[in-house]
């Protein structure tokens, strides 16, 4: 019996790139099996990406769209999480929908899934800009700091993960909250689930105008240090 993975994609007025981040993610689906999924949760988008997606859907069977309210990056990857180990997903990989990320690098990934309970990416070929290398870093250390685990990248949207310890790990992610990976890259590495770090390139943003800027990011980054430390008594 094939594995039955579970690709889960959070987009929010991506109508740039959806139609050719479905080109170049579903084919994975296909390639894991009649049984694997092509999710991507569209998070209240303004623009026409659902309209997008659902006109992609009508000629490709194995990519589910699911709509929800706007609430944010990583309440929408949760609630993909969520609906992909409802459906009996035996792997849950995760990754954006703004094109930075390539498909060519998962076949390394899925080929030592079974070694593994999360394969994660480590973005070392970065062409995204030189203050979102600042921080991965700046956060590498504050995770270092609230957790006292050190983590090569904790943030990184191309993770593999097993369903069955996600499914245990993901029960310490609040609802709503945005830093979800991070928090469940944390969980992994504190509870000592095997995981290996595989390098990977990260290309510019394919199109369309990322959501969060640098302001908000400090904001979200003083926010998030004040619920590491309240979440470090929970794990």
């Amino acid at each position: 019996m094939q594995d039955k993975l579970y690709i889960v994609i959070p987009a929010y007025n991506e109508e740039a790139n959806i139609r050719q981040v479905v080109d170049e993610w579903y084919p994975i689906a296909v390639m894991a099996g009649e049984s694997s999924r092509l999710v991507i949760v569209n998070d209240g988008s303004k623009d026409s990406t659902l309209s997008v997606l659902k006109e992609e859907q009508k000629t490709r069977p194995q990519l589910i769209v699911k709509d929800k309210e706007n609430s944010g990056h990583g309440s929408t990857i949760l609630a993909g999480y969520k609906f992909a180990l409802s459906e009996g997903a035996d792997y849950v990989f995760q990754t954006d929908s703004d094109g930075q990320t390539n498909p060519k690098e998962f076949e390394e990934f899925y080929r030592c899934r079974r070694h593994y309970d999360m394969v994660i990416g480590s973005r070392k070929s970065r062409q995204d800009g030189i203050s979102r290398v600042f921080v991965t870093k700046i956060l590498k250390f504050v995770v270092f700091l609230c957790f006292h685990v050190w983590v090569e990248d904790a943030n990184t949207p191309f993770r593999l993960m097993k369903a069955e310890t996600l499914k245990r790990e993901i029960r310490y992610v609040p609802k709503d909250y945005f830093l979800t990976n991070v928090l469940l890259t944390v969980a992994f590495t504190k509870h000592q689930r095997s995981i290996r770090y595989i390098p990977i390139t990260f290309r510019p943003r394919q199109g369309g105008v990322n959501s969060i800027n640098m302001k908000r990011i400090f904001g979200i980054g003083k926010n998030a240090l004040r619920d590491f430390v309240r979440l470090n008594r929970i794990l």
